[in-house]
């Protein structure tokens, strides 16, 4: 007897498609009404996801998901075939200081010397070319050189009382370098700094943002606990270097965020080994793979290694970190760390997806 076979239906397509998870909410992408178009012909399903562009590099993950959930659930051998498209959702203003970011990210180390800001700026870049929409804030005051790593001389600009960030190759930046003349010293005790960062997050015209990557000053210092006070961060990012010594350091860091409450989304270990461009030989000038070892005990995930490499650092100083995405040598490290971390704010979503911001009127 010839069993008839299975009809498909938009209803079933939709119920297969009710365990995926929006990247970005961690809630179900049906119940998020994030399916906005189902075809069904014959044996032919068509779908479009649509996903917001926090989510963007996450989007051929996401649609492979869907395209393995529908495979599991519909009559064997129906063609599937998965779309993505753009779905509008603007972020919701957090903290008292009203920022509107879906994510605020700060990268720390425990000592300077690190590469920390080449990372942090490096992140930026990196979601900013997945298609999300990123600021970049400086909030090391003493130090700041976000400013000569991107290339970026431009003052800010006060409109209709907010100050304006410099656009700088599509990214949002604010640093104390653009305000304060060059080679000029600030001196500022503790509660001049927390009115500086205060002002570059309160009274800046961010807009609307995916991300805001915050590069922290070195050590251990009160802006974590100014920041922690201010707005809920997402999480930091620990950047270090292999050897003990500077691993002693990271640790301090990460006890720090923890001790104001702040996650740890991840370690970055910079500068993990060189690669000869003469003989291609490897050296481990600084020890090989602690950063990620110690991670492993502290139980904070692991985002990724960076080499070194004469590109980054001419880069760096020539004001064209943009570059490093355009080198084929150095931008797959920074592309894994990028999507790593998207990938581990999103788990953590999927995991326990945030309550949305209620506006009490």
């Amino acid at each position: 007897m010839i069993m008839p076979k299975e009809s498909i239906t938009r209803e079933s397509v939709v119920a297969a498609l009710t365990d995926l998870r929006d990247p970005e909410t961690g809630r179900s992408i049906v119940q998020m009404e994030q399916v906005p178009d189902v075809g069904v012909r014959e044996n032919c399903v068509e779908v479009t996801l649509g996903l917001t562009t926090w989510a963007s590099l996450l989007w051929s993950e996401t649609r492979a998901e869907a395209e393995n959930l529908l495979r599991s659930k519909l009559p064997p051998g129906t063609e599937i075939d998965v779309h993505v498209r753009e779905h509008h959702r603007p972020p919701e203003k957090i903290g008292e200081i009203g920022l509107t970011a879906k994510s605020v990210v700060a990268v720390g180390s425990g000592k300077g010397g690190v590469g920390k800001s080449t990372i942090a700026a490096s992140l930026a870049y990196g979601l900013k070319n997945g298609g999300a929409k990123v600021g970049l804030m400086d909030a090391d005051v003493y130090g700041p050189s976000i400013p000569h790593l991107l290339g970026a001389s431009e003052r800010p600009y006060l409109e209709n009382n907010r100050l304006q960030p410099v656009t700088k190759d599509g990214l949002r930046v604010m640093s104390m370098g653009f305000l304060v003349p060059p080679g000029e010293a600030v001196v500022w005790r503790g509660p001049m700094l927390h009115g500086a960062i205060t002002q570059f997050l309160r009274d800046t015209e961010w807009g609307a943002l995916d991300f805001l990557i915050i590069d922290m000053p070195p050590g251990t210092g009160d802006i974590a606990l100014t920041l922690s006070q201010l707005l809920p961060l997402t999480g930091a990012v620990v950047v270090c270097t292999p050897q003990d010594v500077a691993l002693l350091d990271a640790v301090k860091a990460i006890a720090m965020f923890r001790k104001v409450h702040i996650p740890l989304l991840g370690m970055v270990e910079n500068m993990s080994y060189f690669i000869c461009p003469d003989c291609g030989h490897r050296y481990d000038i600084f020890g090989s793979g602690g950063a990620q070892r110690r991670a492993a005990e502290l139980e904070v995930p692991f985002l990724g290694e960076v080499p070194i490499n004469i590109g980054i650092r001419e880069r760096g100083d020539a004001g064209k970190t943009a570059g490093n995405f355009d080198d084929e040598q150095a931008a797959p490290f920074f592309r894994d760390i990028c999507y790593r971390l998207v990938r581990q704010i999103s788990s953590a979503h999927k995991a326990e997806p945030p309550l949305p911001t209620l506006t009490v009127l």
